[in-house]
């Protein structure tokens, strides 16, 4: 049986020693609800619940890193969490601790993602069949869609800055314009009314 005989700080992690020997340095976090404690026994099952803590640890980080830059949908950082070799169990606890404290909201980053392709010049069918493989359930989807600027006016924009060829008309339907916004825009560029 092995002792806890220290617990050091360092910055935000904390260093056991065992039996006087440095052992492995920890999160605070993980050390507090694993219950390390100087002159206490660490047996199997403080053993266990401090590799819980660990990996649970590792799971948020993860998370944590993975949402740092923009916003993910639930789908996206389950994946994430799932190529890095998360268990299910920590995958899950991470996942609902984020949504928990409002960092992961598949609403969010639905708007968030079709504001970016609107603004790329993409049209709603591509918007949303990219929320779609990204998980997005289609509810949200369509709402996020429905905020964003009226296809019709983002095809003309892109073929008052391109022209009115058909080159500007085959790049829009490539980047999912429906075909009556690809009209209305040629035609408005053309000086058409519509009938």
């Amino acid at each position: 049986m092995v002792v806890v005989t220290a617990l050091r700080s360092v910055g935000r992690n904390v260093r056991v020693e065992l039996d006087g020997t440095p052992w492995r340095t920890v999160p605070l976090e993980v050390a507090v609800r694993a219950g390390l404690a100087a002159g206490r026994a660490l047996e199997r099952p403080q053993l266990r619940l401090l590799r819980r803590e660990l990996r649970r640890h590792e799971a948020l980080r993860a998370s944590t890193g993975a949402l740092r830059h923009r916003d993910l949908s639930t789908r996206e950082l389950e994946e994430r969490l799932r190529r890095r070799d998360v268990a299910p169990a920590e995958r899950e606890a991470a996942i609902e601790t984020l949504r928990s404290a409002g960092l992961l909201d598949d609403e969010r980053a639905a708007r968030s993602r079709a504001r970016v392709l609107a603004e790329r010049g993409y049209g709603d069918a591509a918007i949303r069949f990219d929320l779609d493989r990204r998980g997005v359930a289609g509810e949200t989807a369509e709402a996020a869609v429905a905020e964003l600027e009226p296809e019709h006016g983002r095809a003309a924009a892109i073929v008052a800055r391109r022209g009115g060829g058909a080159a500007t008309a085959r790049l829009l339907v490539r980047r999912g314009f429906t075909e009556d916004s690809v009209e209305a825009a040629m035609a408005g560029k053309a000086g058409i009314e519509d009938p």
